[in-house]
């Protein structure tokens, strides 16, 4: 039977132990690590979620203890009260290596078969067990350590928002299924048989709603839920630092996200971010970078030299620039003895698996750059390309030719894996990166329309309304994201306050009044009634704990998570349901394939 823990009112965490308490009577409580048995002596290595603490026992200890401490095994859970002393050898990896507990009361409160795997940072055991032993898994220090690090997010995130007179409300769990670009997880009522609610996607329509009813400044730590394929940084079940704010613009809600970020990185990380943050329009970051989130602890800017190569005798080049589309380039410094012809070839295939119909290239790695396009220019022409995007001797120069949306993309992404490939990301770099006037609308070949890029209450910008009409193209929104480290942490709007010009949105983008009264008439009604201007932002809570954690996987900074497939291999779902609970819904399930 198991020992009591009757008596003992644990005094300490285990990693809290210190030299200050030698010569007092300490109690800790956690789980063995590892003992080391050397017969008239055992240590004990306690684990707890502050650090290790090691307890001794040798044949001066209280009768008994020796031998009960010899029977411990790993993963046992106990309760230890003792001596702290000076240790001999001191263990400078941990914090409390300089102390050790000379145990004179040791109850053992729980005892442990020994665990699929070993509780050990540094394990080679594959995800997928780790992940059915989920509760194991979590008592590693890497983990514990990330789920502590994202409480301090939280804590942090409620303490500067509340101090800035925002206030805490919560929007339903179960609302109304609203188009919000990714398939809803839907719940059938019992009550309403073939209704269904839907998990919130984010809490956008309730938000505004608070914004109506004049809260003013609304902050929730919510959870949202997307029906969409997984992959590291995406969960379908996420937690959200979602606000709004009335009686603002842009900058308003940019310089609240910055006090901040600035107050985050300070607490959490010790770093002094500068603020204002730096910011870039969509396309500036696009024609820089290739990308609306883009990494820029490196540098390897596109450069365009389109104009440069619009009249030449290579097709691939003037054909794309006649066809509306460019020439463009990044250049890979001192790269050419690592990106042999070889490896180029590497890069071609996966330019090509992202759209590109091939890649042309420089390799300037002997006396005379190998260029894969020279017999049709001179040796001058070559030269004035090289020295327009800034190729020398030892570089090797990636040059995509096609219509912007296709080139600027493939070289965003050609960018990032050379980088890693070369190993120019500082990895202890936090680059923060405001992405402001987004286009409005993009045209979706499928359909042959215009469709929103943000939801249909995002505000054009003032200068473009006139051209909602007459040139969709052409406009922009009031719409933002905040990019850290090449991740897209934030997104935002300021939201359409005008009923006219709602409706006008409404009509751009095709809906017909029936569709707009099905699915947003509550919130179209709602701004008949008066509605300050207003905007908001909602902040992804584990992408930015996987940044600041340095993870790859969102997978390592949730406590139970999903993996590609959207299961929990620890708790089996999802799974099925008894015929009464299907039958009570107004449910049949069709097994047929």
């Amino acid at each position: 039977m198991a020992d009591t823990m009757k008596g003992l009112k644990r005094t300490h965490y285990c990693g809290e132990v210190s030299e200050k308490d030698i010569g007092t009577q300490v109690t800790v409580g956690g789980y063995v690590q590892k003992i080391r048995d050397k017969g008239s002596l055992v240590f004990i290595d306690l684990r707890d979620r502050t650090g290790i603490v090691q307890l001794t026992f040798n044949d001066k200890s209280a009768e008994g203890l020796l031998e009960k401490a010899s029977t411990c095994r790993s993963e046992y859970v106990l309760m230890a009260k003792g001596e702290v002393i000076a240790r001999e050898s001191v263990n400078k990896d941990i914090k409390t290596g300089a102390v050790e507990i000379f145990v004179n009361d040791l109850r053992i409160l729980s005892k442990a078969q020994t665990p699929p795997f070993e509780i050990t940072d540094n394990t080679n055991v594959n995800e997928e067990l780790r992940l059915k032993y989920r509760y194991l898994d979590l008592r590693r220090q890497s983990l514990q350590k990330n789920l502590m690090m994202r409480h301090k997010i939280a804590k942090v995130a409620r303490d500067y928002f509340y101090e800035n007179g925002f206030l805490e409300i919560e929007t339903p769990m179960m609302i109304k299924s609203t188009p919000e670009g990714a398939r809803d997880y839907l719940v059938p009522s019992r009550i309403h048989k073939g209704e269904f609610y839907a998990l919130p996607q984010s809490p956008q329509i309730y938000k505004q709603l608070l914004m109506i009813a004049g809260y003013d400044r609304y902050i929730q730590l919510a959870r949202c839920f997307r029906d969409e394929d997984l992959r590291a940084d995406r969960q379908p079940e996420f937690t959200q630092i979602d606000l709004e704010m009335s009686f603002v613009d842009i900058d308003d809600i940019l310089e609240m996200i910055e006090g901040f970020v600035h107050r985050l990185m300070s607490e959490v990380k010790g770093i002094d971010t500068a603020i204002p943050l730096p910011r870039l329009t969509y396309r500036d970051a696009m024609n820089r970078y290739g990308s609306d989130k883009p990494d820029t602890r490196f540098d390897m800017e596109i450069c365009d030299f389109s104009d440069l190569v619009k009249d030449c005798s290579f097709s691939v080049f003037s054909s794309a620039v006649a066809d509306g589309g460019s020439v463009r380039a990044i250049v890979a410094k001192n790269a050419a003895s690592t990106y042999t012809r070889k490896e180029i070839d590497k890069l071609t295939e996966q330019a090509k698996g992202i759209g590109a119909k091939g890649l042309a290239f420089i390799r300037y790695a002997d006396e005379k750059p190998n260029c894969s396009f020279a017999k049709f220019f001179t040796e001058e022409e070559l030269n004035a390309i090289m020295e327009r995007i800034g190729c020398e001797k030892g570089d090797v120069a990636l040059i995509v030719a096609d219509k912007d949306k296709v080139v600027l993309p493939v070289l965003g992404q050609l960018r990032v894996t050379v980088a890693k490939r070369l190993g120019l990301i500082d990895e202890s770099k936090f680059n923060f990166l405001w992405i402001t006037e987004f286009p409005f609308f993009e045209w979706d070949d499928e359909s042959g329309t215009w469709v929103a890029m943000h939801h249909p209450f995002t505000m054009p910008m003032d200068e473009c309304i006139p051209a909602l009409d007459s040139d969709p193209g052409s406009v922009r929104a009031k719409a933002y994201d905040l990019v850290l480290n090449g991740t897209e942490l934030c997104s935002g709007s300021i939201r359409i306050t005008d009923y006219e010009l709602q409706q006008r949105m409404f009509k751009a983008l095709g809906l017909t009044e029936e569709e707009i009264e099905k699915k947003f008439g509550f919130l179209v009604d709602a701004y008949k009634y008066g509605a300050a201007p207003h905007g908001g932002v909602g902040i992804g809570l584990d992408r930015l704990a996987m940044i600041l954690c340095g993870c790859d996987s969102l997978r390592d900074v949730t406590a139970f998570p999903k993996v590609q497939n959207a299961s929990e291999l620890m708790s089996g779902c999802p799974s099925t349901v008894d015929e009464v609970s299907l039958r009570d819904l107004g449910i049949k399930i069709d097994t047929a394939e």
